[in-house]
């Protein structure tokens, strides 16, 4: 009885351990709050216009979804920010010049690059994508692989700061260049937690111009609830539970190695 007592009050003390931490893991993401930001309205709505280039690429958060017009051929830039831990999928729509207007079909082409703009590759999705001249609109999506909290300096592994769309045409009849165009982007973010965590960290995240950037700056330019900094790694609690396991074993263990130790009573 003794034994059998001094276990359910260890299985009780490591329960009461472990619901803290497995609250904090299964607290539902927050619905992101949009804040104004470079190419975004003073009112937090997402960008309606589209930049040139890397430098005027406009910002828009995860779960907006952005848009603007332009021509086929032109090269539209948008960006968004990715924390440690989350995974990127970015879904582009084209829709495309009336088909009496064109000459022929078109090939559209999604990349996304890092901080330090350097093309990352897609796990899965469409990222280039064939419309055949009777099309309307085109669809394409690149799903990118697990924002690091580090990596090695000859790596090309996506670490947390800003990332950067970039959608054109790299396929289309020279006829047909200049016809006007419509596009929509957004960013879905998933949470994958510690199961693809990496026990390293970054000084700051590769956001360019944060060094010297103000504090509003830096939250319009970060993520929902700020940059994580990679503090926080769901296999804090698989640690702790192996080791609550691990004792709650030894304790019982003990308790049968005593037990059998004991002198037997004399047969009366």
């Amino acid at each position: 009885m003794r034994t059998v007592r001094t276990l359910t009050a260890a299985l009780l003390a490591g329960a009461a351990l472990l619901a803290p931490a497995a609250a904090a893991t299964a607290a539902p993401t927050p619905t992101p709050t949009p804040s104004a930001g470079a190419g975004t309205g003073k009112d937090g709505k997402a960008p309606t216009e589209a930049g040139t280039g890397f430098r005027t690429a406009a910002l828009f958060k995860p779960g907006q979804k952005a848009t603007a017009s332009g021509s086929t051929g032109d090269y539209l830039y948008w960006a968004f920010p990715a924390d440690t831990g989350q995974r990127a999928t970015v879904r582009a729509s084209v829709t495309l010049p009336p088909s009496a207007a064109r000459h022929g079909a078109q090939t559209w082409q999604l990349d996304v690059y890092d901080g330090l703009r350097r093309r990352q590759p897609c796990t899965y999705g469409h990222q280039s994508a064939a419309a055949a001249k009777e099309a309307a609109t085109v669809e394409l999506s690149c799903t990118l692989r697990t924002v690091r909290s580090g990596a090695e300096a000859w790596s090309d592994d996506p670490l947390p700061g800003t990332y950067y769309v970039r959608l054109t045409a790299v396929g289309a009849h020279e006829e047909d260049l200049g016809l006007p165009v419509k596009a929509q982007v957004e960013a879905g973010m998933k949470e994958t937690g510690g199961a693809r965590a990496v026990d390293a960290a970054l000084a700051e995240p590769l956001v360019p111009g944060i060094a010297g950037a103000s504090e509003q700056q830096r939250e319009a330019r970060a993520p929902e609830g700020g940059w994580s900094a990679g503090w926080w790694s769901d296999r804090w609690l698989w640690t702790a539970a192996g080791g609550i396991l691990g004792a709650l074993a030894g304790i019982y263990g003990y308790s049968l190695t005593r037990g059998s130790g004991r002198p037997s009573r004399p047969q009366a």
